[in-house]
């Protein structure tokens, strides 16, 4: 197995485990407003995780792209990233 889908997939479980303890803790505490404060620290691990592994996959395929294709691989990413950060 390659060691950046390897790494990819180690990040995603990471972060899926990271997502069901804080649905577990929102469960424990039993109230809206300490279950929002909880969900709103996850609005930093989605992007965080996507902006990872997206460039550790794009380190894996670096040799096979020309610089055209990174810079629009980049461009999309950032529209993503403005998608969900923005308010």
């Amino acid at each position: 197995m390659d060691k950046y889908v390897s790494w990819m997939a180690i990040l995603r479980i990471l972060s899926g485990s990271v997502e069901i303890t804080a649905a577990l803790i929102m469960l424990r505490l039993n109230q809206v407003d300490k279950a929002l404060a909880v969900n709103s620290t996850l609005a930093l691990v989605g992007p965080t995780v996507l902006v990872a592994t997206t460039a550790i996959g794009l380190t894996g395929m670096a040799h096979d792209l020309s610089w055209g294709k990174i810079a629009w691989i980049a461009c999309g990413v950032s529209c993503l990233l403005i998608g969900i950060l923005k308010s």
